[in-house]
């Protein structure tokens, strides 16, 4: 499954946001969009999952115009997984994920057994089966992290949208998500992920989509293009790129003021 956006452009308004952004998403390609804080990453996703269809430019999927396809097809073929956020209703970690699968359970009526199979085999790949009888709103961020994860492989889309979903997570957790989405993408799923930490791009990605003042400001390997050149347009950051055991690891000198 291929994702494709070309020339997409969008405004709030008079307030131009986006500005003729090109790239595609290819099945088993994990690619990070970096770039500051009202950049347009948000917007960029918002406009993937066709909750701002007011663009100019073209985004499809396999050849598809995402505008023309009915909310069910696109659920099948993009599932988004958002920064943690604590809900207001104390649903179950299993009734979350079922929330994956509204494309495949008619409104009003109960999940059958083959859906809550499909649910409780996600936890388990995630490695959180134990928590499926749990309050999801009393997790810890990680563990909350999980389970939309989760919820988005029951929803079996192939193209995974992930807004900065590592942004609440402590040290570990960070890591441990990470790792997770780098497999799901050698399995085929095609990834969408904004961070605001260039090091997990560089130690994670396949590709790199860095967006500064709503254009394109690399698009590509992560290994070629990730350099204090870049790292200083994005953030004004002074950094320098250190080789070690472990892979090429940034080291931030001076922020501008």
């Amino acid at each position: 499954m291929r994702l494709a956006v070309e020339n997409l452009c969008f405004s709030y308004g008079a307030a131009a946001v986006l500005h003729d952004v090109s790239f595609s998403l290819e099945a088993g390609q994990f690619m990070s969009v970096l770039g500051p804080n009202g950049v347009g990453k948000s917007t960029l996703f918002r406009c993937i999952l066709g909750s701002l269809p007011d663009y100019s430019g073209s985004i499809s999927i396999d050849g598809q115009d995402v505008r023309t396809l009915p909310r069910r097809d696109r659920a099948r073929a993009i599932a988004y997984i958002p920064q943690i956020h604590r809900p207001t209703f104390g649903y179950s970690v299993l009734d979350t994920v079922l929330m994956g699968l509204s494309r495949q359970v008619r409104a009003f009526s109960q999940p059958k057994k083959a859906h809550i199979a499909l649910a409780e085999e996600a936890l388990a790949r995630v490695g959180a089966a134990h928590l499926k009888e749990r309050d999801f709103s009393r997790l810890s961020g990680g563990e909350q992290q999980l389970v939309l994860v989760a919820r988005a492989i029951a929803q079996q889309s192939r193209i995974l949208v992930m807004d900065e979903p590592t942004s609440s997570l402590d040290y570990g957790n960070q890591f441990r998500i990470l790792d997770l989405i780098r497999t799901l993408a050698d399995e085929g799923y095609g990834v969408l992920l904004s961070t605001h930490d260039p090091q997990h791009a560089l130690r994670y990605a396949d590709a790199l989509l860095a967006l500064y003042a709503g254009r394109v400001a690399a698009h590509g390997k992560p290994a070629e293009l990730l350099d204090a050149a870049l790292i200083h347009r994005l953030y004004g950051v002074d950094a320098e790129f250190v080789s070690s055991s472990a892979g090429c690891v940034i080291v931030p000198k001076h922020a501008k003021k």
